[in-house]
């Protein structure tokens, strides 16, 4: 695990690395507007992915880094990615944008630019809990490169069958929340709906050309 700090127009950004020894594709992937890169979902993709032949590169953003409490705004996360993204190319493998929650909006918004391989987007917030009407799909929609989505079953900011039609993958965590966390009451543990998130996306990592 190697740790670098990365200057951008947005602020300092930090990378910790999980290298894969002959990596096929790197994935670079960020937390949400309410946590760090120690999300459960994203640390077991971390654990995971170098043993099938990924690198996967963990950023934090500027205002994480900073120790601010607050997230920045959209426009100003997507600097702070465009800023990192020398960084998680240099090695000349392709390179996977992707994110949980905001990071999935950020990875969505910048693909085409930046020219993601491919786009992994975690509790895609398809929009703010208990109003639909604000739907950001069109983020999602307009990400231009291959994209899968794995969402909890019953994510407040978006359930599996509020997505609409389009060019991406969705994979359901069952009775999953925003955060992949599970009722006790549930048929599956915590433990299993991880592996539910990382089984769907090393078998989809394993499609893309």
């Amino acid at each position: 695990m190697i740790t670098e700090t990365v200057e951008t127009d947005a602020g300092t950004a930090r990378i910790t690395w999980r290298r894969a020894r002959k990596p096929a594709f790197v994935l670079a992937v960020g937390h949400g507007a309410g946590g760090g890169v120690d999300a459960r979902d994203l640390q077991a993709l971390a654990d995971v992915l170098p043993g099938h032949g990924v690198s996967v590169a963990l950023v934090e953003q500027p205002w994480r880094v900073a120790g601010r409490k607050v997230a920045a705004a959209p426009k100003t996360l997507d600097v702070g990615w465009r800023g990192i993204w020398p960084a998680v190319t240099a090695s000349g493998a392709p390179v996977i944008s992707g994110g949980r929650s905001a990071g999935a909006r950020v990875a969505c918004r910048t693909a085409a630019e930046l020219g993601a391989h491919a786009v992994l987007a975690l509790s895609f917030p398809l929009h703010p809990p208990g109003k639909p009407e604000r739907s950001r799909a069109g983020e999602l929609l307009g990400a231009g490169a291959p994209t899968l989505v794995v969402q909890g079953g019953n994510d407040p900011f978006g359930k599996p069958e509020e997505f609409p039609e389009g060019p991406y993958e969705l994979v359901e965590a069952p009775y999953g929340d925003h955060g992949f966390a599970v009722p006790k009451r549930a048929p599956v543990t915590g433990e299993q709906t991880l592996q539910t998130v990382t089984d769907a996306v090393v078998r989809w990592i394993g499609s893309l050309g």
